[in-house]
C-alpha cells in the first residue's frame, strides 16, 4: 500500500509539474491579449466590413465570433500620431505626435499658417499599454511596426522583432532580405509571413504566462508588393471601381492567412478560450489605392474615409457575438483593458472603458473629438476627396456629436456640418440650414479645445501666396 501511495504521489507531483503552470495561468483572471493592428486597412477592404474583391475568410470567420464596431475610429488620420494616441490612451496634445514629420508639409507657398511644431516620437515617461499589461505580471511582445520611439523595449516591450522608428519596411523592403532589424532567413521569405511565426514561438514560449502579444503588421503599407501566386490569383479576378488592384488584395489575403494561422496556433496550444484578440487598423486607406464607398476621402484626412477604422473583439465565453453601432475611439483599449484587469492605477487617459459595450450594455452618449493643427500634402488629387486639391487636410479640429460631425478649418476660420446618418459621404454642407446645431457643436469643440490646452495655430507664413494656390490647384487637377 506505501508502495502504491508514493507512486501516486510522484505521478500527481509529475503533473503538477508540466501542468502547474498552465492551469495556474487560466485561473489567475489574466486573460491573454492580442492586438493586431493592420496599417493602412480600409475601413471596407476586410469581408466582414462589406468587402467583396479583397478575401477575408480568416477575419470574417473570427468577426463572426467577436463584438464587430461598425463605427470604429483610430485617434488620428495617419500612422504615427494613431498608433501614439491608441499606446497610450492619450490625445497628441499630451504626446506631441500630431503627424509623421514634419507638420508643415506641402508647398510652402500653399500654406497660410505656420503649423504647430511635430514630435517624432512619444516622451521618455510615457505611459503605454505595454507598461500596463508588465505591471500586471504579463509577459509583453512586439512583431512589427512601432514607429513611435526608437525602441519599444523602453516602453514596457519585453520582446521587440521589427520594430523601430521606421514607418514602413523600406523600398522592396516585404522580401528577404529585410529592413527593418530582422534577419534573413531564405531569400524570398515574405515579411507578414516572419512575423506571424516570430509572434507564433513568442505565444508558444508563454503559453505558461499571462501574456500581451501586439502585432501591427507592416502590411498593407506601400510599397505595395505581394507574392506572385496570389497577385495571380486576384489578376484573374474581376475587380469593383475603385477597388481592383490584385497586389494589395493580395497582401489582405495574406495578412488574412497570418491571422487564421496565429489564431490556430493559439488555438492548439489550449489558449483559445482564454485569450482576447482585439483585430483593427491604424486609419483609413489610401483612397488612391482602394476607394472606401460611401465614406468620403482616405488616410490623411478627416473625413470619415481617413480615420473609420475596422474593428472587432473577440472573447470566446465572455463576449457575445454582436455588432454595435456606438462610436468608439481606439483610445478606449487603455481604460477598457485597465478596468478589465482591475489594474491599480489612476493614471489619467482621455479614452473611456468600452467593457460595458462589450458586455452587450447600452451605450451612453459621448462626443469624439479629433484634432490636427498640421499640414499633409495631397497624394493624388483627383482621387483624394478632399477639401482641396493641395492637402489631404489643412490645421483645424473635428467633433463628432451622436450623428453630427463638424469640421473647423483654422485657415479661414471655416466650418463644415454634416449629419452621418443621412450623409455618410459628408457632400451636404448642412452649416447654414441648421446654424442652431453648428453652435451647439462649436461651443462644446471650443470647450474641449481649452480643457485640452490644443494649440491653435495663428502665425501667418510669409511664404504663402494666393496666387501660387490657384495656379498650382488647377494645374494638380489637370494632371500635370
Amino acid at each position: 500500500m506505501k508502495i502504491k501511495t508514493s507512486l501516486f504521489l510522484l505521478i500527481f507531483a509529475i503533473l503538477v509539474c508540466t501542468n502547474g503552470s498552465t492551469l495556474h495561468a487560466q485561473d489567475t483572471g489574466k486573460p491573454n491579449v492580442i492586438l493586431v493592428n493592420v496599417d493602412d486597412l480600409g475601413w471596407r477592404d476586410v469581408g466582414f466590413m462589406g468587402g467583396s474583391y479583397y478575401e477575408t475568410p480568416n477575419l470574417d470567420r473570427l468577426a463572426s465570433q467577436s463584438v464587430v464596431f461598425t463605427q470604429a475610429y483610430a485617434g488620428a488620420s495617419n500612422c504615427a500620431p494613431s498608433r501614439a494616441t491608441m499606446l497610450t490612451g492619450r490625445y497628441p496634445m499630451t504626446h506631441g505626435v500630431y503627424t509623421v514629420s514634419p507638420s508643415d508639409r506641402g508647398n510652402a507657398a500653399t500654406r497660410k499658417l505656420i503649423p504647430t511644431p511635430n514630435s517624432d516620437h512619444i516622451p521618455a515617461d510615457s505611459y503605454t499599454l505595454a507598461q500596463l499589461f508588465k505591471d500586471q505580471g504579463y509577459v509583453t511582445g512586439i512583431f512589427g511596426k512601432w514607429h513611435v520611439s526608437r525602441d519599444p523595449r523602453d516602453f514596457g516591450f519585453d520582446v521587440n522583432v521589427g520594430g523601430g522608428p521606421q514607418g514602413n519596411p523600406g523600398q522592396k523592403g516585404y522580401f528577404s532580405p529585410y529592413k527593418v532589424g530582422i534577419p534573413s532567413s531564405g531569400a524570398g521569405e515574405y515579411l507578414t509571413d516572419r512575423l506571424t511565426a516570430e509572434a507564433i514561438s513568442f505565444a508558444e514560449e508563454n503559453r505558461d504566462n499571462p501574456f500581451f502579444l501586439y502585432l501591427p503588421f507592416y502590411t498593407v503599407h506601400s510599397p505595395l508588393m505581394a507574392k506572385e501566386e496570389l497577385k495571380a490569383k486576384f489578376d484573374r479576378k474581376p475587380g469593383e471601381p475603385g477597388r481592383d488592384n490584385a497586389t494589395y488584395a493580395a497582401m489582405i489575403y495574406s495578412m488574412d492567412e497570418n491571422v487564421g494561422r496565429l489564431m490556430a496556433a493559439i488555438d492548439s496550444l489550449g489558449l483559445d478560450e482564454n485569450t482576447i484578440l482585439i483585430f483593427t487598423s491604424d486609419n483609413g486607406g489610401v483612397r488612391a489605392t482602394s476607394h472606401q464607398d460611401p465614406l468620403r476621402a482616405g488616410k490623411g484626412s478627416y473625413y470619415e474615409g481617413g480615420i473609420r477604422v475596422p474593428l472587432f473583439v473577440r472573447w470566446p465565453g465572455r463576449f457575445q457575438a454582436d455588432r454595435v453601432g456606438s462610436p468608439v475611439l481606439q483610445m478606449d483599449f487603455f481604460p477598457t483593458i485597465r478596468q478589465l484587469l482591475k489594474a491599480e492605477t489612476e493614471l489619467e487617459v482621455d479614452g473611456i472603458s468600452i467593457l460595458g459595450l462589450l458586455d452587450g450594455e447600452e451605450p451612453e452618449p459621448r462626443e469624439l473629438f479629433w484634432h490636427f493643427p498640421i499640414y499633409l500634402e495631397a497624394y493624388d488629387p483627383r482621387e483624394d476627396q478632399s477639401r482641396d486639391p493641395l492637402f489631404r487636410t489643412r490645421p483645424g479640429s473635428v467633433i463628432r456629436s451622436g450623428d453630427w460631425k463638424l469640421h473647423h478649418y483654422f485657415e479661414e476660420d471655416e466650418y463644415e456640418l454634416y449629419h452621418l446618418a443621412e450623409d455618410l459621404g459628408e457632400r451636404s454642407n448642412l452649416l447654414d440650414s441648421h446654424p442652431e446645431k453648428a453652435q451647439e457643436l462649436i461651443k462644446k469643440l471650443d470647450a474641449w479645445r481649452r480643457s485640452t490646452r490644443a494649440p491653435v495655430p495663428t502665425e501667418l507664413n510669409p511664404s504663402y501666396d494666393p496666387a501660387e494656390v490657384q495656379r498650382l490647384s488647377k494645374r494638380s487637377m489637370e494632371g500635370h
